[in-house]
């Protein structure tokens, strides 16, 4: 326990209360994660294999974009839940590895489609793609990883596979749209918000789950206890992100922080700190919203962490967690089963 208690001090605004057994763990964040890919390291090899091998093409800039997103790396964690629910279930086949290197695919497409929308200038404390070759190529690119992900889902020769991850793609395109919508707009709802949330990120966590069940011809209940634990996971997951976007530091989290500001984003901080903040504050939020500045970044900090508005959504992304763990309980124990309840304790308590 004193671990986690170091972990949680370094991480103050992430901190859950360790007075209530439920909301608390016994691991620290890198541990948690660790423990889970240690039970499927020999899958994420294969899937990281998979998307070396996959990623190849006779253009040479899409070899050296693909080289550099795979040096790029990440935490994997989409992949790893697809794993983790297929051996949950007792799959014994290969094509989870085929379809979690599709759904790492996906995943990192929309990144690259993000970042031009966003003109972001580093992702995981790199520069992105965009900024060192340019918009078109980062488009481009990203189209590749789309047409070459559908390309290996039809391997599966599964239908359902096909119908999820068909959804899924039209979901996260709408979740983007959005976004996009909602940008600068400081009357951005906190439904609107967990609508695009739900799109944008939280589709591909629960078709990751789902598609664990579905390869593994699991009932019909199970598919979809999995797909509501990922859906929960995937919101918790984007909650934290948009917290750490207030109050992690720009080394852990690997960009500026007030990134979400400068892109005019109304995250859920942003949007509750406009509803109970006092008049002023109100206008000092608004302001940056539509002008999509950091300048009073300072100011806005201490407004969010003075009513409340980090409480409130970390609270939010702790419910998400609960009901992700809850809806675990048809599966069968098993270690993997457990590694699946930490990573959704994972997600609220990472400073990264």
């Amino acid at each position: 326990m004193s671990d986690l208690n170091s972990d949680l001090n370094s991480n103050p605004n992430l901190q859950r209360d360790a007075e209530n057994p439920d909301a608390s763990t016994k691991l620290p964040a890198k541990s948690l994660l660790d423990s889970a890919i240690s039970l499927v390291g020999d899958d994420l090899d294969a899937v990281n294999n998979t998307i070396q091998w996959r990623l190849q093409s006779d253009i040479a800039l899409i070899n050296t974009l693909g080289a550099y997103i795979v040096k790029s790396g990440g935490k994997r964690l989409r992949p790893l839940i697809l794993l983790l629910c297929a051996r949950c279930c007792g799959y014994p086949g290969k094509d989870h590895v085929l379809l979690a290197a599709v759904i790492e695919f996906i995943h990192t497409a929309t990144l690259l489609h993000d970042d031009v929308v966003d003109a972001s200038a580093t992702r995981r404390g790199q520069p992105t793609v965009n900024d060192v070759w340019g918009n078109e190529a980062s488009v481009l690119v990203g189209d590749f990883l789309y047409s070459r992900a559908f390309e290996m889902m039809v391997e599966t020769r599964n239908m359902a596979v096909m119908r999820i991850l068909a959804n899924t793609t039209n979901a996260i395109a709408e979740g983007e749209v959005l976004q996009l919508l909602n940008a600068h707009s400081p009357d951005t709802s906190e439904q609107q918000y967990m609508d695009t949330i739900h799109r944008k990120t939280a589709k591909l966590f629960e078709s990751a789950a789902w598609l664990g069940g579905i390869i593994a011809g699991e009932r019909t209940e199970i598919c979809n206890a999995m797909a509501s634990y990922g859906m929960h996971l995937g919101t918790a997951f984007q909650l934290v992100d948009d917290i750490l976007d207030y109050s992690a530091d720009s080394a852990d989290l690997g960009k500026d922080i007030g990134d979400d500001l400068a892109e005019g984003k109304p995250t859920l901080p942003l949007i509750y700190a406009l509803e109970h903040g006092n008049t002023q504050q109100k206008a000092i939020i608004a302001q940056s919203i539509e002008n999509g500045k950091r300048e009073k970044i300072a100011e806005i900090l201490d407004i969010v962490q003075s009513t409340g508005a980090l409480d409130y959504a970390r609270a939010q992304a702790n419910d998400q967690v609960e009901l992700a763990v809850a809806a675990l309980a048809p599966l069968n124990d098993n270690e993997y089963k457990d590694a699946l309840a930490q990573l959704a304790e994972f997600s609220v308590i990472r400073g990264y």
